[in-house]
């Protein structure tokens, strides 16, 4: 896979390894597997509570001379938790800490959320919920401006610890607001996009501000089953226009959704254990798709988010909390 997404004056690698829900026991191999068939983009979060094992797998991968750090393109987001300006800088360094890194390629606001502040010796990560041990837990918002946030990520890059800031999961309005404020103009959105979310007016906002964008949860609904986020009959690989796509290049259903992504301009980030299949998601580069069938594929559009806190913070944290209309 050589194509690259221009971030500022640097080049990033447009297909990347998404780290989210890959166990700790296994993102060492996976990270270090991953590398050796040819990722060189890597997303990474507090969050995905796997930071330290990925640090090990880079480090054993570099050791190795798999790679350098500076072919390397590393991700990270700053959790909710942490947006008060004092905690940015500290949770930055925590990331950099485990992953084993100087230096971070991207660092990402990871929810237009705040919430309470936990600990790094009470809790980490701390996730949702303020007080787990609670009668009645649930998540706790802490009332600070994203303006704030953003001008402590804005020093990261002024002393060096990041080369690039940006957001996830920021609609259009809040981009609008970001770009009238920031000192640093954001080098990423990062949001959720496939065949059924294809987001074309928020595509089209990040476009003019000449912000790229990274597209997660590229195949859709696959990582989101088993959290009871999704049923079966979410899965847009198994949509019969899809399919037959697919077989009519003599490609995999999977390869036709990424390729779809990649078309659009998107950098993408699918997540994979299985070997076989992270090389699957590599091997994009020698088909494309034709006019006609990114029309075909856009006419899928369903409005269908999985990953939406409106749903999710209900059900699981015990408060609603909707980012999103």
């Amino acid at each position: 896979m050589n194509q690259f997404l221009k971030v500022g004056a640097d080049q990033m690698p447009m297909v990347g390894l998404g780290l989210w829900k890959i166990a700790p026991d296994q993102a060492k191999d996976v990270v270090y597997g991953a590398i050796s068939q040819g990722y060189r983009h890597l997303d990474s979060a507090c969050d995905y509570g796997n930071e330290t094992a990925v640090g090990e797998g880079i480090r054993a991968a570099i050791v190795d001379g798999l790679c350098t750090r500076e072919s390397l393109w590393v991700t990270s987001k700053l959790w909710n938790t942490y947006h008060a300006p004092e905690h940015v800088e500290a949770a930055c360094r925590r990331t950099l800490t485990d992953l084993r890194l100087d230096y971070l390629d991207l660092y990402l606001i990871h929810f237009p959320i705040a919430l309470r502040y936990v600990d790094f010796d009470e809790r980490y990560p701390p996730e949702w919920l303020f007080d787990p041990a609670a009668a009645q837990p649930r998540m706790e918002t802490a009332a600070i401006p994203l303006h704030e946030t953003w001008g402590a990520m804005e020093a990261l890059v002024d002393k060096g610890l990041v080369k690039h800031i940006g957001v996830c999961n920021y609609n259009t309005a809040l981009l609008h607001d970001l770009m009238a404020y920031a000192r640093i103009k954001p080098s990423m959105l990062q949001v959720e996009l496939h065949p059924y979310l294809q987001q074309q007016a928020l595509l089209k906002t990040a476009n003019q501000y000449g912000i790229p964008v990274t597209a997660f949860s590229p195949l859709g609904s696959a990582s989101y089953v088993e959290l009871g986020m999704a049923g079966q009959s979410d899965s847009v690989l198994a949509e019969p226009l899809i399919t037959d796509i697919a077989q009519r290049l003599g490609r995999t259903p999977a390869q036709v959704v990424l390729r779809w992504g990649l078309q659009r301009g998107t950098a993408i980030i699918p997540k994979s254990s299985c070997s076989d299949r992270r090389a699957e998601n590599l091997a994009l580069d020698d088909f494309s798709l034709s006019d006609d069938d990114m029309a075909s594929i856009n006419t899928l559009e369903r409005g269908r988010r999985f990953n939406n806190p409106a749903d999710f913070c209900q059900l699981a944290f015990h408060r609603f909390h909707a980012i999103y209309e």
